[in-house]
């Protein structure tokens, strides 16, 4: 079960019925899916993920799934998550722009980290990046990820995959 993470100035939470619009509306904002999978979905598509993570996700305890909150209000996404294309769990987060640049995109990777090292006992984190996405990737460089391998995508464009490891060892 997905348990609540607090840091400063976020929570992250299981999301609840209720966060149906405020999910939408950030995946609906094509500044945040540029980056995110295959890009921009249909309203229809992303509300049957929204339901996804509550008929899948969290009814079969696949992984972790958070809405990211500050001060009471949905403000992104976040997941941990085991996957392929890296062989190991990936972390995935989005904020709604209004949330950009204040420092948050920081404290909320930086809280997927450490409950991957704490909690799930991983050995090492992994994010995969569009290679255009230089902020995410100078985050992601500033908190300990390197890059260790390109992804040629089959539209030609190109994803990074950056590793961050323990120190415990």
């Amino acid at each position: 079960m997905t348990p609540t993470l607090r840091t400063e100035r976020l929570v992250l939470d299981p999301y609840t019925p209720e966060d149906e619009e405020g999910f939408v509306a950030l995946f609906q904002d094509t500044r945040v899916t540029r980056w995110i999978g295959d890009g921009p979905a249909s309203e229809a598509e992303d509300r049957a993920l929204f339901g996804r993570i509550f008929t899948k996700v969290y009814a079969q305890d696949l992984f972790d799934v958070w809405a990211v909150r500050r001060d009471g209000l949905l403000i992104g996404h976040a997941e941990i998550k085991p996957t392929d294309q890296v062989q190991g769990h990936e972390i995935v987060y989005a904020l709604t722009p209004t949330a950009w640049g204040s420092g948050l995109g920081t404290e909320l990777a930086e809280a997927i980290v450490a409950y991957g090292f704490d909690v799930l006992g991983l050995a090492e984190v992994h994010a995969t990046v569009a290679a255009e996405n230089t902020a995410s990737l100078a985050l992601l460089e500033r908190i300990g990820f390197e890059h260790v391998r390109d992804i040629v995508e089959d539209d030609g464009s190109i994803t990074r995959v950056l590793t961050r490891r323990s120190v415990r060892r």
